[in-house]
């Protein structure tokens, strides 16, 4: 059985010492010229101001939830229809459950006004 996955290691061995070969030789090889400019963190091309400590609206974190909430609906359901042939009527109880709690996170998120823009 280990030698089924031998050649997955070998790949993954050789692919790690590529890696950290090629960082450590652009490393070593690359110019090191540091300036102020240089190491200020880029913001999308708007300059840092600002607490990174802000606080931000809890509406930010309910679009972030409906966003999580869809997206693993949406991995789920794609996986769940690939296979549904072969599956039979259980996977169809068991997705309807899962369509259940989902649509449960969806009507709290709308209870809590995430979808209503100002």
């Amino acid at each position: 059985m280990l030698e089924d996955y031998l050649p997955i290691l070998i790949i993954l061995i050789f692919s790690v010492l590529l890696a950290g070969g090629l960082l450590g030789i652009s490393n070593l090889l690359g110019p090191k010229r540091y300036s102020k400019n240089k190491l200020t963190p880029y913001e999308c091309g708007v300059p840092p101001v600002g607490d990174a400590r802000e606080r931000f609206s809890v509406k930010y974190y309910l679009v972030a939830a409906l966003f999580i909430l869809f997206d693993v609906e949406s991995v789920f359901l794609f996986a769940w229809a690939v296979v549904f042939k072969r599956l039979g009527v259980l996977a169809f109880v068991e997705i309807i459950a899962f369509f259940i709690v989902i649509l449960g996170g969806y009507f709290y998120v709308l209870k809590k006004g995430a979808l209503e823009w100002e």
